[in-house]
């Protein structure tokens, strides 16, 4: 069949709006991530919590709730979540309510969380999440929880361990951590709780300690630690706690003064006492330690006078860098203490961008719903010679929501989110890859949550 140049012109046309057509369907939205959000809003009859979930559209940031949720967290007061076997599995830590009905949690007694449990949840293609099984913490009142890089352990976080209801220079803190160099037994103690993890079903079962037998003989079935932590990490092949607060009568915790190092086995999910001592770090309000490759920092959330370039700067809070030496002692980092930004306040989380170029950090700032001047995102350029030096980003500080909680980035390496517990929002910022500031999406930047938010994480697994 022959055509007309008229008609010629007509098919040309026709195949280019069909390539055209076919490059824009190339580019069109698909998900490239979930992002899941516990909250302390009530989701149903029982005083569970909530789990939010969004999708991420590869080429804008922008959310889509996640069909079927918000669902139950399985718990009252969901303060983490974490993913495990290839983000097959989430398990979500409820620290229950006390005596007055709430979440503000302390010491034993009237204080003490009730009902405290760690919720299963299988995580379908789709993001959809399916409750499994309940398992529960040896110890009172926890309230952080991680899972090693193998994938095979999960270990808990509990401020009280089972001894503080009924101590005595006898009970099992004192059989296992002497006087941590004070001359004195000690008395009462915080604990770490571990759990191997099914490689099948994700099914949580009970690690006891092999290395101390509990007074009346049986084996103990958690790992003691000096009393009022505040934070963990795992870091170079050992658990490291900031610890050292003074006894809480509120939560969150905070104070941290010293680190307590266990050496971590990553086989047998065994922790064993590496020093008999804590490590004083000259700090009296640390509330975070995180790792960002194979440099550890210490939040210390106080006012102080630092050098840093040159400049001396008076900050409200700082960053402590350490890398692990010998039987997990941090040594200090010869580029000092960095300063967080002075015109914010309240560092809570730290993170390492994931090419290893930038480093944020999230700032609560005061409790104001609305504009709140010294909530935002600290940023800094990270160089590892000649001592990973800091240096601020410009532009910084980066907005955020009243009171950010969490910071992720996420799996594409595009977007960095943070949820905002005064203002129970979601706020989305683009990273420039170049120059590491975190400009305003496209679309709408800002979400609203159901309630305060307690803690996100991010899935890169969609199918």
């Amino acid at each position: 069949m022959r055509f007309t140049k008229f008609g010629k012109a007509l098919v040309m046309g026709a195949l280019l709006l069909g390539v055209l057509v076919g490059v824009t369907s190339c580019v069109e939205s698909y998900t490239v991530g979930f992002l899941y959000v516990t909250g302390t809003v009530t989701a149903s009859t029982g005083n569970n919590g909530i789990i939010s979930g969004y999708k991420i559209d590869h080429n804008t940031g922008r959310l889509s709730p996640i069909n079927t949720l918000p669902v139950a967290s399985g718990g009252a007061n969901p303060v983490r979540a974490v993913l495990a076997l290839g983000s097959r599995y989430l398990y979500v830590l409820n620290r229950g309510t006390n005596g007055a009905g709430n979440g503000d949690c302390f010491g034993t007694g009237a204080n003490e969380c009730q009902n405290s449990n760690i919720t299963e949840f299988q995580v379908g293609g789709n993001g959809v999440l399916t409750p499994q099984e309940t398992f529960y913490t040896q110890g009172l009142n926890p309230f952080r929880l991680i899972v090693d890089s193998s994938g095979d352990h999960l270990l808990v976080l509990d401020h009280d361990a089972p001894d503080n209801a009924n101590p005595s220079s006898t009970d099992n803190c004192a059989l296992a951590l002497g006087t941590l160099g004070t001359g004195s037994p000690v008395t009462t103690c915080g604990d770490i709780t571990v759990f191997t993890i099914d490689q099948t079903t994700g099914r949580l079962s009970l690690v006891e300690n092999a290395q101390v037998t509990a007074a009346n003989g049986s084996p103990l079935t958690y790992f003691p630690i000096p009393a009022n932590p505040t934070e963990f990490l795992l870091a170079s092949g050992y658990i490291l706690t900031l610890t050292g607060a003074p006894a809480p009568s509120s939560f969150p915790y905070t104070g941290g003064t010293a680190v307590w190092p266990y050496t971590y086995s990553a086989t047998s999910g065994q922790l064993t006492l590496s020093q008999n001592s804590v490590q004083q770090l000259g700090i009296g309000q640390g509330n975070s330690i995180v790792s960002a490759g194979s440099i550890v920092y210490v939040l210390d959330n106080e006012p102080i006078t630092v050098t840093f370039n040159g400049t001396s700067t008076t900050s409200p809070s700082q960053i402590l860098p350490f890398t692990v030496g010998s039987g997990g002692a941090l040594q200090a980092e010869v580029s000092g203490v960095i300063p967080d930004d002075p015109t914010l306040s309240n560092p809570i989380q730290l993170l390492l961008e994931s090419k290893g170029k930038f480093l944020y950090v999230a700032n609560q700032g005061t409790e104001l719903i609305g504009p709140n001047p010294e909530s935002g995102i600290a940023g800094y350029f990270l160089t590892t010679a000649p001592s990973f030096q800091l240096t601020f980003i410009a532009g910084e500080p980066f907005g955020s929501g009243s009171g950010p909680q969490c910071i992720v980035e996420d799996p594409s390496d595009q977007f960095i989110f943070e949820a905002n517990q005064y203002d129970s929002t979601i706020t989305g910022r683009v990273l420039d890859p170049n120059s590491g500031e975190l400009d305003d999406m496209r679309t709408t930047s800002t979400y609203t949550l159901q309630g305060p938010p307690t803690w996100c994480l991010m899935d890169g697994r969609t199918g």
